[in-house]
């Protein structure tokens, strides 16, 4: 089971989050916020994206963060945006350090 054993916003805005296995996982805000899979962000019936890199702003911070049952948080954006849900599996799916990089080479 994926989980978090701690969590907490970074100095640039993003989030931390550091595995029950003890890995580390670094999200920088902007490609965080463009990840949001809310109806609002994407269709939720064709999946097409309703959000664009562009209507990010370039000052985008996480203020903060809430567990959401057992699975995962929900992400509170300085923009003003809160609806998404970011599953804890998505999210270490998400990192993209250079061990996850290299396990997702073929």
């Amino acid at each position: 089971m994926i989980v978090p054993r701690r969590a907490e916003t970074t100095a640039a805005g993003g989030l931390s989050i550091v595995w029950a296995d003890g890995h580390v996982s670094t999200y920088d805000p902007a490609p965080l916020r463009l990840a949001c899979r809310c109806a609002h962000c994407e269709d939720e019936w064709t999946g097409e994206r309703r959000i664009t890199a562009a209507a990010i702003p370039e000052d985008i911070a996480l203020l903060a963060y809430r567990p959401v049952g057992r699975y995962g948080y929900q992400l509170e954006w300085s923009d003003g945006h809160n609806t998404g849900i970011y599953t804890f599996e998505r999210l270490r799916e998400m990192c993209a350090c250079e061990t996850c990089r290299a396990k997702k080479r073929p």
